[in-house]
C-alpha cells in the first residue's frame, strides 16, 4: 500500500489540514457528527462503511483533536464520539462544500437535502467572503503571501 504524503509541515492552510480531513469518509463522519450521530454503530449504519476503515478514520479524527471519545450519554458502558471546538470549527467548511455541491452537482430543480436555520426554517444564505472593510471578495481580489521573516 502506498503511504500518503504528510503535509504537517506545510506553510499552506489548505494543505496542512488534509492530514486530518483529506479523505471523503472523514468529511462524511464529521457531517454525521454535526447531524447528531455519536456511536460507532450509528456511523457504520449511516455510512455503510467497513468497520476497519471506520475505526481507522475515527482514530485519525480523535488523534487530530476533531473528535473526542466520551462516555455514552445514556450512562451505558459504550463510548461515543463528540465534536471538539476544533471539529465544530469545520462547520463553515462543510457548509461551503455543501453549497458548492448544490450549485455544481445537481441539475436545476433536482431535489436535494437543504440546510435550514432552526429559528425561521429558511434555507441558509450562501456563504460570502468579505474583506475587512466589507467588500465582497472574488478569487482575483486575493493573493497568498509568504510568512513574515524574522
Amino acid at each position: 500500500m502506498v503511504k500518503r504524503t504528510s503535509h504537517e509541515t506545510s506553510l499552506c492552510g489548505v494543505a496542512r489540514p488534509l492530514d486530518a480531513i483529506g479523505d471523503w469518509w472523514s468529511l462524511l463522519i464529521i457531517r454525521d457528527a454535526f447531524d447528531g450521530v455519536r456511536r460507532f454503530g450509528e456511523f457504520q449504519r449511516s455510512l455503510g462503511l467497513a468497520k476497519n476503515i471506520l475505526a481507522a478514520r475515527l482514530r485519525n479524527l480523535v488523534a487530530h483533536g476533531i473528535l473526542v471519545v466520551v462516555p455514552a450519554s445514556d450512562g451505558s458502558v459504550y463510548q461515543e464520539y463528540a465534536l471538539t471546538a476544533k471539529g465544530r470549527g469545520l462547520f463553515p467548511v462543510l457548509v461551503a462544500l455543501r453549497q458548492w455541491g448544490e450549485e455544481f452537482f445537481f441539475e436545476p430543480g433536482e431535489p436535494h437535502v437543504s440546510l435550514v436555520d432552526t429559528v425561521q426554517g429558511l434555507p441558509v444564505r450562501k456563504l460570502e467572503l468579505r474583506a475587512e472593510d466589507g467588500r465582497l471578495l472574488r478569487p482575483e481580489d486575493t493573493v497568498i503571501c509568504p510568512p513574515a521573516q524574522g
